[in-house]
């Protein structure tokens, strides 16, 4: 984030690009949707849950996501604001998803977090937020849901304060709560921004006045909210401290908005201070060296891949953050893993669920590849360097069910639509050494729902879960030797994972414990970082 680093090419250090993050329910969805109809690429905002196709939220298209109303799949969306480009990656709330949410956020420059004014910091954003500290994102926060009852302001800033242990600077000041908000008060602007409660997607008027003290603030806010607004101002001015875009840009210090997503207030000024203030497109970590984003060679890893979006086509997805260059529709790049190249013809940029061909991309951009199993998380794209981008985790299970496939002549399909969940990072498998079939590791309960669903949905196969004699899974290193010795020893205890790695599966603590003191060459980890 240093300031030190060359001028960007203008069309690089246009891009901004962000993930949401939020607890369930505290108006992520709604927030994407208004961005996007900001943006121009959607025409109306459509109710999560209304009736009717037309008014379906156009990020959430996977039919469970649109049954539960809950997204599932971080879906990656580009439109353009003002001088920007935006690329927005949608994060899963619900804390079962936790995962794809950690690896989406190592695609990202900046996070957008969205609390609910009633119920302040709750669990899922710390955890969340946890994960952008560890990576030093600058954070913007936006306070919604202001039309309901809410906390008193002073409560929710002190609350992320100490919750989160980062400053937080007003941007705009919110002018009373519930029925009585009325809009706020733009601090960084001194302009007053007025509600419009008739119409949801008419963005908010705003009122240019000289400073706090103007005479005309008292033609559009009744003299208690006044008197009590410049009260609150005046604190706020001298308790808390002023914007700085330096301590932002290094994570030290979070602006924060107040609105109503579902009213499409304060979104605009959000919006305004991600292109104004957020960062452009940060230089990536690889284990050989960090990757400028003005370099002219493309680059890129993949941190997600999404299956059967169009259930039409076996398809996967390959979701790319280019970390360099200028992408070229038809390039042809080195997929680093397997050591081939690769013809990039039909990549995707992503408009809510529409699709469009990408004739190019730049440096921070978030593009689609199609493909057919070649492309796995953690990969990278280069033009002929071979490169190993680092950060991107994956997690020991910490659920581990048995399945079977309920008609055993589909056993076949079955290992095949598991694989394909596995390198889409939804889902853990493992083969046993001793008897057949598969053992799912997953981080929620609510995973095996969703894969359930999935895989009679696209595959046509039912399945049963079952809970399985083990409870965690650890990824097996050392000395070679010394792991094929214990693998031989512990053989019920053995299975690989979906790229062929050993994996020890455990019952109790005590296995583990056990391991560790009896062999100690070896190391069993929680994490193997998605490299090759």
């Amino acid at each position: 984030m240093t300031s030190n680093r060359p001028e960007l090419p203008p069309e690089i250090a246009r891009r901004r690009t962000f993930a949401i993050i939020s607890h369930p329910d505290a108006g992520k969805t709604t927030l994407t949707e208004k961005f996007l109809l900001f943006g121009g690429a959607i025409q109306m905002a459509g109710q999560v849950r209304a009736k009717g196709e037309a008014r379906r939220t156009r990020s959430d298209f996977m039919k469970m996501e649109q049954d539960r109303g809950i997204s599932v799949s971080a879906s990656a969306m580009s439109f353009e604001y003002r001088d920007f480009r935006y690329n927005l990656v949608d994060t899963p709330g619900h804390s079962d998803f936790s995962e794809d949410t950690y690896r989406t956020l190592t695609a990202v420059d900046a996070a957008i977090m969205v609390i609910d004014g009633a119920k302040g910091v709750e669990s899922q954003t710390r955890k969340l937020f946890e994960v952008c500290r560890l990576r030093d994102l600058p954070i913007l926060t936006f306070c919604n849901k202001m039309d309901r009852e809410s906390r008193d302001t002073f409560e929710i800033i002190d609350e992320i304060q100490e919750n989160l242990a980062i400053d937080v600077a007003p941007a705009s000041w919110p002018i009373g709560m519930g029925r009585e908000f009325i809009g706020a008060y733009d601090l960084l602007h001194d302009r007053l921004e007025i509600m419009d409660r008739a119409d949801r997607n008419k963005v908010a008027e705003t009122v240019k006045i000289s400073g706090i003290d103007d005479p005309k603030l008292a033609e559009y806010v009744p003299e208690g909210q006044l008197e009590t607004l410049r009260e609150e101002i005046e604190m706020a001015r001298e308790l808390l401290p002023a914007f700085d875009r330096k301590s932002f840009l290094e994570g030290h210090l979070t602006p924060i908005w107040f609105g109503s997503a579902i009213n499409s207030f304060g979104v605009r000024e959000l919006m305004d201070g991600i292109g104004d203030f957020g960062p452009e497109p940060q230089p990536q970590n690889a284990a050989e060296r960090e990757i400028a984003p003005e370099e002219k060679k493309v680059s890129g890893f993949v941190f997600k891949v999404q299956a059967n979006m169009d259930p039409k086509h076996r398809d996967r997805v390959a979701f790319v953050r280019l970390a360099s260059g200028h992408f070229e529709r038809g390039m042809k790049l080195l997929h680093v893993r397997s050591k081939k190249p690769m013809a990039v013809s039909n990549p995707v940029l992503f408009l809510a669920a529409d699709r469009e061909l990408a004739e190019e991309a730049w440096a921070g951009d978030i593009i689609g590849i199609p493909n057919h199993g070649q492309l796995r998380i953690g990969d990278a794209l280069t033009e002929g360097e071979s490169l190993k981008f680092t950060g991107i985790p994956s997690f020991a299970p910490e659920l581990l069910q048995s399945v079977r496939a309920t008609d055993p002549m589909k056993a076949k399909h079955l290992e095949k639509a598991l694989m394909q969940f596995a390198e889409e990072g939804a889902a853990k498998v493992f083969k046993p050494q001793i008897g057949s079939g598969f053992i799912v590791g997953v981080v929620g309960a609510l995973q095996f729902e969703v894969l359930a669903s999935r895989i009679e949905l696209e595959y046509g196969i039912p399945v049963r879960f079952e809970s399985s004699q083990f409870t965690s899974a650890r990824w097996l290193a050392g000395p070679k030797d010394k792991v094929e010795a214990f693998a031989n020893s512990n053989k019920q205890h053995m299975a690989t994972d979906h790229d062929g790695d050993l994996v020890y599966l455990t019952r109790l603590q005590w296995d583990i414990d056990r391991v560790e003191r009896d062999h100690p060459d070896l190391q069993l980890t929680a994490t193997k970082e998605m490299m090759i």
